[in-house]
């Protein structure tokens, strides 16, 4: 029973310490959710759940770089407790991306991802949350997802987690709360 206990322990731990956003994080939720309000959209709930998938990606996305070659930021590397994938602008993959909240934590919904970041170019670049945003901002499909447009307008977003890690951001969306 007492290492029952332990293990608990160390698990929430775990799962406290990887859902904590970093001040760029939280300014990135902030000055979305500034965004959305400017929209007249509501605030989406910040999700534990969602948080620790962004948090993991773009962590893999610097250390593995699995958006080399013919993938995308996106992709998830074959180095880590998920299944690997290469996402490529024909979204063959998609499934595989989606799936990453239910593969990484509790989550049961799928999981909408955004991404701003390359290890082609820049890998000294520090991403910014003002940086993150513009850029989405200025892509018609990123910017449709944050604001709930196009193929978007009729999903309500009740779940939302944030990452960025040196030179990416992501950001994941979910339709189910998380609990």
């Amino acid at each position: 029973m007492k290492y029952i206990y332990i293990l608990l322990f160390f698990l929430i731990s775990l799962n406290t310490y990887s859902q904590n956003l970093s001040e760029e994080e939280k300014k990135l939720y902030d000055i979305m959710m500034q965004y959305r309000k400017e929209k007249g959209l509501t605030e989406i709930p910040l999700s534990p759940s969602l948080t620790i998938v962004a948090q993991t990606h773009v962590k893999d996305l610097v250390n593995n770089k699995p958006d080399l070659g013919n993938c995308d930021a996106h992709s998830w590397s074959s180095n880590g407790k998920w299944k690997s994938c290469c996402y490529t602008p024909d979204h063959a993959q998609s499934a595989c991306m989606w799936s990453k909240p239910r593969e990484l934590t509790s989550y049961t919904g799928n999981g909408y991802e955004i991404a701003c970041g390359s290890n082609v170019c820049c890998s000294n670049f520090v991403m910014t949350a003002d940086y993150a945003l513009e850029s989405w901002q200025s892509s018609a499909g990123h910017n449709s997802v944050i604001i709930n447009e196009g193929i978007w307008k009729k999903t309500k977003w009740n779940a939302i987690g944030i990452g960025l890690y040196k030179g990416f951001a992501v950001v994941w969306f979910g339709e189910e709360a998380d609990h």
